[in-house]
């Protein structure tokens, strides 16, 4: 059972997992375990689902997973898919998801589950109660690493029922995307509870975004069980307005990772607090995670 924080209703709800019952059984029972290591975390396992996933076979998986997890099809552009990974990636309609006009705040990527942290250590940064892990583990630039120490960072983490595409902050430009290969854990907390430094040993890629208002952003999306992949659709080098896309996920959850200088944002209070706590909090890709701190 996950309890989250409903930011708009301010109370707390059960999140609703796609596989809740394969995923106990997998990050929690000695063979479930084993076969996690033998063959689920590998890539072979994720790109064989993927692959299904992208045939029409699939496609009669649509509205079960609609019905099952009442997700609402109003926001999206089109409702009728060729297959599941077709649907898994559906974009919203122009209005669906609106972004405040100040860009002096800093706006959600993503649709997701938040966790956000002001002052990190670099070297001991919260994967989640108890597991820790460092930024240079994540990535393998020393030259990147040193900018981030006592700065601030947002994890948002996707379900598999979430809207999966991530999209910019601010206006700015991005530097090229650097791969980074490794397994396909889960990243729902069940995983992260039973998989010491989990972000650090999956599929990952960075970027680094030149914000006009926040300074120079560190851009990580890491990959999950069942992602057949991590697509970038964005131009390197080349002037990015706020709200644009960056890129999407295949099927599978999935996690996006922001971390800013020192002194760049203040994340509203809420979130903080819930983090302090131990929950995430619901968000929507556009709205507010916290202000710009030099505006």
């Amino acid at each position: 059972m996950i309890k989250y924080y409903n930011r708009n209703k301010k109370f707390y709800e059960i999140e609703q997992v796609a596989g809740a019952k394969y995923l106990n059984w997998t990050y929690s029972s000695p063979l479930g375990m084993n076969l996690l290591e033998l063959l689920i975390k590998k890539k072979l396992f994720s790109k064989i689902y993927g692959t299904y996933c992208d045939t029409k076979f699939s496609k009669n998986k649509i509205n079960k997973f609609i019905n099952e997890f009442n997700i609402d099809m109003s926001m999206y552009e089109k409702s009728n898919f060729k297959c599941f990974n077709d649907f898994f990636i559906r974009k919203l309609t122009k209005n669906s998801r609106p972004i405040p006009k100040d860009k002096n705040i800093l706006i959600s990527p993503c649709d997701g589950k938040v966790l956000a942290y002001n002052n990190i250590d670099i070297n001991n940064l919260i994967q989640i109660k108890n597991i820790t892990y460092k930024l240079s583990d994540l990535i393998d630039d020393k030259n990147i690493i040193s900018k981030y120490n006592n700065g601030s960072c947002i994890v948002l983490r996707l379900c598999p029922t979430d809207y999966h595409r991530f999209h910019f902050i601010d206006d700015g430009i991005c530097s090229k995307t650097m791969k980074i290969n490794g397994y396909y854990y889960s990243v729902n907390p069940i995983a992260l509870n039973n998989i010491h430094k989990l972000f650090c040993q999956n599929k990952r890629e960075w970027s680094i975004f030149a914000s006009e208002n926040f300074k120079d952003v560190l851009y990580i999306e890491v990959g999950a069980t069942c992602v057949g992949s991590i697509i970038q659709t964005y131009k390197t080098n080349e002037k990015i307005k706020r709200g644009d896309e960056k890129g999407y996920f295949k099927f599978g959850g999935s996690t996006v990772i922001l971390f800013f200088k020192e002194n760049t944002i203040k994340i509203d209070d809420d979130i903080l607090k819930q983090t302090k706590l131990g929950y995430e909090c619901s968000i929507m890709f556009g709205e507010q995670l916290g202000i710009n701190l030099n505006q």
